[in-house]
């Protein structure tokens, strides 16, 4: 069935999963947290740090002459630090720390280290920096570090960076209600009534245009949105949440489950609307291929979403029309995504598909779209099943490792360019296409397959 934004009553808990992931039980002795270790550590060498305190993984994320964070610990803190502080208060703490540090370094080796992280931060979470604050504290820090020759030129780019940030998230932000725009065009009727058959009959390249539009609302979703969906006042804060506008900050992860939900209601509104039953039976086989060509490309959210169409009660009620489709193939591919076992089948297909990707010699093999709501699930989990903190106040740091690994590997996978060609009309169908409600579902479907049942029969009388 369709999806939602996830919530707790909605999931089981994910196997693989470890609740025990740095949490310890109420009345439960707890080993004394390790402290992170100083500067010059990292998640490569050494020890990993498992906790610390706030001030301590910040000093951390600041470079030093001698030391700069492994790209994975700077990830990974500026994705959770954000539950803890808001950015611009984090980049006015890296600021602090810079002048400090700049008072004990030649700024020559000093200053190129600090440009390197400013540019990581800029480039991996880019809305951070609407913010004006955010833009105020990159400048100034910028401007000290500016009289080095040797980082003018990174400086001058990073500059331009912040200067052009508010196009690149008007950019961002209109891209996120692509599907609500277009969808709002079925109140003007097309002036010939279409359907997907007479747009688009062959399979493969239907299932090509659907990972065209996966793709481009993958791009536009910032990892900071996966920790921004579970967000919660830090209880050790005495100030106001770190999100005030809570829907802004994840609007693009809100616009792609939608997308999933017209996907379901769109494959079942054209198995339903056929007349004839010859004909619906023809569109559940065209798309029990599109399906199977999806998983064969690595698109499991559009796959997910047209078997979730398929089921929906309206559909999965025409028995006459089923009889009448070979539906062989539907049943691998249920199975496939079967849920048994937190969906074991899928996700040892989704490990098949990003082993592929990692050792792939072209685009076509790198494409990875995951079940989008499964993801989000996983994360949801990770999140209620360990706590942010540790009884000490110290952040709990392997939560936000784990959050880390399976948000980099979402975003590993959404920079894949898509590699086949648009067909612009069948990208205008698939957004602009009515669609039945619920209950204009069941009506073209009690039309089309007489209700068998006097519940099926009430509910029917009351729709006329």
């Amino acid at each position: 069935m369709p999806q939602t934004v996830c919530s707790g009553t909605m999931f089981t808990t994910p196997s693989g999963f470890s609740p025990h992931l740095a949490c310890a039980e109420p009345g439960e002795e707890e080993e004394a947290p390790q402290e992170g270790p100083g500067p010059g550590a990292c998640l490569a060498d050494g020890p990993p740090i498992t906790s610390a305190s706030l001030d301590t993984l910040i000093q951390n994320l600041v470079p030093t002459a001698d030391y700069y964070p492994e790209k994975a610990y700077v990830f990974t803190f500026l994705l959770s630090a954000r539950l803890f502080i808001p950015p611009p208060e984090l980049l006015a703490r890296v600021c602090e720390l810079c002048i400090k540090q700049q008072q004990l370094d030649q700024m020559r080796k000093f200053g190129p280290k600090i440009l390197q992280l400013l540019t990581e931060w800029t480039e991996t979470f880019p809305t951070d920096f609407r913010d004006e604050k955010m833009v105020g504290h990159l400048k100034d820090i910028i401007h000290r570090i500016a009289p080095c020759d040797e980082s003018v030129s990174a400086g001058q780019r990073l500059a331009l960076m912040s200067q052009g940030e508010e196009s690149i998230v008007k950019v961002s932000l209109n891209a996120s209600s692509i599907s609500d725009k277009l969808v709002a065009f079925k109140t003007k009727p097309p002036p010939i009534q279409k359907d997907m058959l007479s747009i688009c009959n062959d399979p493969y390249t239907l299932a090509q245009q659907l990972t065209h539009v996966e793709l481009e609302h993958l791009r536009h979703i910032g990892p900071e949105e996966f920790v921004q969906a579970f967000v919660q006042k830090d209880p050790l804060d005495g100030t106001q949440p770190c999100f005030s506008d809570q829907k802004k900050k994840t609007s693009n992860l809100e616009a792609y489950v939608r997308w999933f939900n017209r996907l379901c209601y769109l494959v079942a509104t054209e198995i339903c609307m056929p007349a004839k039953k010859k004909q619906r039976a023809q569109v559940i086989e065209f798309f029990i291929d599109v399906a199977r060509e999806c998983f064969n490309i690595g698109n499991f959210n559009s796959l997910m979403a047209i078997i979730s169409g398929m089921n929906m009660s309206p559909v999965s009620r025409l028995k006459k029309t089923w009889g009448k489709a070979k539906t062989a193939k539907f049943f691998i591919l249920e199975h496939q995504m079967d849920p048994t076992g937190n969906f074991y089948n899928y996700r040892t297909a989704l490990r098949g598909a990003a082993h592929r990707s990692q050792t792939a010699n072209s685009n076509r093999e790198r494409i990875v779209i995951p079940f989008f709501s499964l993801l989000i699930k996983d994360i949801y989990f990770l999140n209620e099943g360990c706590a942010n903190r540790l009884p000490n106040g110290h952040v709990n740091f392997e939560k936000f490792v784990e959050l880390a690994r399976q948000v980099g590997e979402f975003m590993t996978w959404k920079q894949v360019e898509c590699p086949f060609e648009e067909d612009r009309a069948i990208l205008h169908y698939l957004h602009t296409a009515p669609i039945f409600s619920e209950d204009g579902l069941y009506l073209a479907s009690y039309e089309s397959e007489s209700p068998e049942n006097q519940v099926e029969k009430d509910r029917w009388k009351a729709l006329r």
